[in-house]
């Protein structure tokens, strides 16, 4: 992954975030991949990237319900 792509990518914040950084952030890349970091790094730290296959996988999990916390 080149950092240029990184570079110029503009990141979202989900409007359910909370002001203390305790958040991810998201950018869509050329090619349908899609980057994920961490709010709190401020840019400094990892990020993945994720191809659209993998993306549209999680999110269909995420619809389906598929990592809903068990019942207690």
């Amino acid at each position: 992954m080149s950092i240029d792509r990184l570079a110029t990518a503009k990141w979202f914040k989900s409007s359910r975030s909370n002001d203390q950084n305790a958040c991810v952030e998201v950018a869509f890349l050329d090619a349908g991949e899609v980057a994920v970091r961490d709010t709190k790094d401020q840019g400094r730290g990892p990020i993945m990237v994720f191809t659209a296959a993998e993306w549209d996988a999680f999110v269909g999990g995420v619809q389906d319900g598929e990592f809903d916390r068990p019942a207690t």
